[in-house]
């Protein structure tokens, strides 16, 4: 009897570790992208590829972006291990121009949350 409780005790506590480590995992494919010249007033639209590496659906809950000339078109539902998904970034050159480096940080379930995507590249005068 002392034998069965024992295993019970040490299987439930395998079962609750294992339990445990099952996560979301935000990947990122080239999470730096160059999106070269464009004129001023131009929108210039980038995607990056998601994969969720983990064991656990992911899911991206918001964005922040360092300026109101950035929107992101992200994936609402979650996102299931092993699934590839695409995150598109929208830069309106309207009011910036010189050279341009800005980062969106992924909000999301994984532990490691949030993760930085970032571009660059010149907006030229018209």
């Amino acid at each position: 009897m002392i034998k069965r409780k024992i295993l019970f005790i040490v299987i439930a506590s395998w079962s609750i570790t294992f339990k445990g480590n099952a996560q979301a995992k935000l990947q990122i494919k080239d999470a730096k992208k160059n999106f070269g010249f464009v004129k001023k007033g131009e929108v210039v639209k980038v995607d990056y590829d998601i994969t969720n590496a983990g064991t656990e659906p992911l899911i991206i809950t918001g964005t922040e972006v360092s300026c109101s000339c950035t929107t992101v078109d992200y994936p609402k539902q979650p996102i299931a291990p092993g699934q590839s998904v695409k995150v598109i970034v929208s830069f309106d050159t309207k009011t910036v121009y010189d050279r341009q480096d800005r980062t969106v940080e992924l909000i999301s379930n994984d532990p490691k949350s949030p993760h930085k995507i970032r571009y660059k590249g010149v907006v030229l005068s018209k």
